[in-house]
């Protein structure tokens, strides 16, 4: 079963596409251990009340794996992918 990963993003963040990249470019690899869901926080105000400036976030449910940078070590390790 693929794990659902969330990255709270904004569409004039940088960082976010930048997060969102490497993520797909691992995801090349690992294509059946998940699947991305890319969440505009702008668009929901409980979002961003809550994470502010820390996007782009990436979230395993509500545990988060990261922000600012894909930590692909983190990445790893959350998804027990190992290398």
């Amino acid at each position: 079963m693929k794990k659902k990963l969330t990255v709270l993003s904004r569409s004039y963040c940088h960082l976010c596409d930048d997060m969102v990249a490497g993520l797909q470019a691992l995801q090349k690899v690992y294509a059946d251990k998940y699947v991305i869901d890319v969440v505009d926080i702008d668009l929901h105000p409980s979002l961003e009340a809550q994470w502010g400036d820390k996007v782009p976030v990436l979230l395993d449910g509500d545990v988060e794996i990261c922000h600012y940078f894909l930590d692909a070590d983190r990445f790893r390790k959350r998804l027990s992918l190992g290398e």
